[in-house]
């Protein structure tokens, strides 16, 4: 796998993929499966790179039946330092994420109105920092740390942004023969939860959590086809509270899902990119099982250049 195949990927495990973080999705700060299919273990080269993740598809949580959007945009730049410790590459992030949420549904017990909820925001900005290894035969694992920053009056979300989150990272990948190999596991932890005050969807309460995102595929060339799969869990059901509608919701159960999917990804050259499609194929205390369109378009800022060679003239 050569170096530029293999940049998408590394820029991404730099990156820690920011993720959403709304009160209708207990637990899961970053959005399940955000990561899937990216080597987010090998040290990326020197340099500084901007990064954008897409995200299309239903809401887990949006009511049973319902026309839904849950919908992300999140614009990185990332920087890979020239620093290295103890033998593992250094590499720092910033980003700036947008969310969309909306559903319209049917309400028997509103005699016969159809209910529609509507909000678009930046949410928690996050900052993280990350250590890398190759450790040679394919093989190579990376540690990430940071946090998504609490905001509250969010916008349409009101303070369902809220709280802070600690979240890590490991990382781990194999490439030989043209196959790709990836695992990346999150936990979040935390540190506060919102207010409860303002909020549209259901609750401010959050929760803890475990993401694992997998991933098998093959390169042909500039192509790279495979498979993903990826699930979730959070530890401890969030609080009740007034859903976007002002209808009371009783505290929610924990939840966790797992989705299968297929992957498809090209290198232009300077321009790298993935598309994933994948779907729910079990949920736990969700109200639907969610299908969703993911991109990932990575493009080089800017790269130090190589030394050139002095000749001598006698």
């Amino acid at each position: 796998m050569n170096i530029k195949s293999k940049l998408i990927g590394a820029a991404m495990g730099a990156l820690g993929l920011c993720g959403l973080s709304t009160a209708a999705l207990a637990g899961s700060t970053n959005p399940p499966g955000e990561r899937a299919g990216l080597d987010l273990a090998t040290p990326l080269p020197e340099g500084v790179y901007f990064v954008n993740i897409t995200g299309v598809g239903n809401w887990r949580d949006a009511v049973s039946g319902s026309d839904s959007n849950f919908s992300y945009n999140v614009p990185i730049v990332a920087w890979s330092t020239p620093w290295n410790i103890l033998g593992g590459h250094i590499q720092l992030l910033v980003a700036a994420p947008e969310l969309l949420a909306g559903e319209n549904y049917y309400d028997p017990a509103a005699a016969g109105f159809r209910n529609s909820f509507f909000a678009q925001s930046i949410y928690n900005p996050f900052l993280a920092g990350q250590i890398a290894w190759n450790l040679g035969n394919g093989f190579s694992v990376s540690y990430l740390a940071g946090a998504y920053i609490g905001i509250s009056d969010a916008g349409a979300f009101g303070d369902a942004f809220d709280h802070t989150t600690f979240h890590q990272q490991l990382a781990l990948a194999w490439h030989g023969g043209g196959w790709n190999a990836t695992a990346n596991l999150m936990v979040g932890i935390l540190s506060n939860q919102g207010s409860g005050s303002g909020c549209a969807i259901v609750s401010c309460q959050m929760n803890d959590y475990f993401n694992y995102d997998l991933a098998l595929t093959r390169t042909f060339g500039k192509w790279e086809f495979g498979m993903v799969a990826f699930g979730s869990t959070d530890f401890g059901g969030y609080g009740a509270g007034y859903g976007a509608t002002g209808i009371w919701h009783p505290a929610y159960a924990e939840q966790s899902q797992f989705a299968l999917g297929g992957l498809m990804g090209y290198n232009f050259g300077p321009v790298i990119t993935q598309f994933i499609v994948s779907t729910d194929v079990y949920t736990h205390n969700y109200n639907n099982k969610q299908t969703q369109f993911l991109a990932h378009v990575i493009i080089p800022i800017w790269n130090p250049e190589t030394p050139k060679a002095v000749v001598a003239k006698y």
